[in-house]
């Protein structure tokens, strides 16, 4: 888990990634379909339905694909809001 700190530590023996303001997911691609889990495992392939079919457009037949799922705005980054929004549209 990310961890707030004042200044990222130094020395060979750290790897840094940027945190983005999204939700921690996997996309599991296999042969019954493709299905969207948060990071406690909660099914959200509804809540990602452009997501899952973008995904389904994949040409691969089995696949997990992890990482943060967020909505960039105009600038280029993470729009926490606009991810809301859009995970929650009927």
């Amino acid at each position: 888990m990310p961890t707030l700190v004042a200044k990222p530590p130094q020395g060979d023996d750290w790897m840094h990634e940027a945190k983005f303001d999204g939700y921690r997911s996997q996309i599991i691609i296999e042969a019954a379909g493709v299905r969207i889990f948060t990071r406690r495992g909660l099914d959200w392939t509804a809540k990602y339905r452009d997501l899952a079919e973008a995904a389904k457009g994949l040409n691969v037949q089995n696949a997990i694909i992890d990482g943060e799922v967020v909505v960039l705005n105009e600038a280029g980054l993470s729009d926490f809001a606009a991810l809301r929004k859009a995970i929650t549209r009927r």
